[in-house]
């Protein structure tokens, strides 16, 4: 275990250098979708996730929801990762988690609860093993949308073998079992994270998953069918601005 925490502590040190050559790149034209589309396939296929196609393509319907943002994450200019932000509100109720986990999440959206789906959370398999601190460089979008779209819940669709490391560094907990998702032959389980509770304990251990203000705006303030409702930030979160 203490082997394993220096692990997490070296891969989030050195991400911190790294920041200054990634590149957060909003997907928005038919070039960047597809490049990302490509992307989730050769690394579902690598995991033994998705079956062979001549396509060599994953996409849903969730991709050109608008409470969706795809993002596709460079180093040194080239894509290495990519992740799918769905913001869910009383308002807003379409995602992966929130279509495969209705009775878990459902109940909570129409308390008028706030909730942050990352999905389709993907890195280059042959980058992933020469760069070991992309899930944190990749993973710190969720918590940028935590904080901009001030929520109250971020969700995680995990691997029952992958959960060990969410609930150690990210501090999720399993809210449901696994079960199947459309499109991929592995069973991934629900986590997830109270942020306003654990927002301060992450921050301090983990500075890289901290931003500012105008890097979230300038990611998630889009304005036009995209603009999703947003609570009023609290005082005691300006700070961290």
């Amino acid at each position: 275990m203490q082997s394993s925490a220096r692990a997490i502590i070296s891969a989030v040190g050195r991400g911190a250098e790294l920041l200054t050559d990634v590149d957060y790149h909003l997907a928005e034209t038919v070039e960047d979708k597809e490049e990302i589309y490509h992307l989730r396939y050769r690394a579902y296929l690598r995991e033994g996730a998705v079956k062979e196609s001549s396509e060599a393509r994953v996409t849903d319907q969730y991709d050109e929801l608008p409470n969706a943002w795809t993002f596709g994450v460079y180093l040194h200019g080239g894509l290495c990762s990519s992740v799918r932000i769905s913001v869910l509100t009383s308002e807003w109720r379409e995602s992966t988690s929130a279509d495969v986990f209705p009775e878990v999440v459902l109940p909570r959206l129409e308390r008028g609860e706030v909730m942050i789906d990352p999905t389709r959370f993907v890195a280059d398999p042959d980058m992933a093993k020469r760069v070991p601190e992309l899930p944190y460089l990749t993973l710190r979008l969720a918590y940028m949308a935590c904080e901009h779209f001030n929520a109250d819940l971020g969700l995680a669709i995990v691997r029952p073998e992958h959960q060990a490391f969410y609930r150690r560094v990210f501090l999720h907990a399993p809210i449901a079992q696994p079960r199947l998702v459309p499109g991929l032959t592995k069973a991934f389980g629900l986590m997830g994270a109270d942020f306003p509770a654990f927002r301060k304990k992450v921050f301090e251990r983990y500075p890289i998953m901290r931003s500012t203000a105008f890097e979230r705006r300038m990611l998630f303030g889009r304005g036009g069918q995209r603009q999703v409702p947003q609570r009023p930030v609290l005082v005691a979160d300006a700070s961290h601005a």
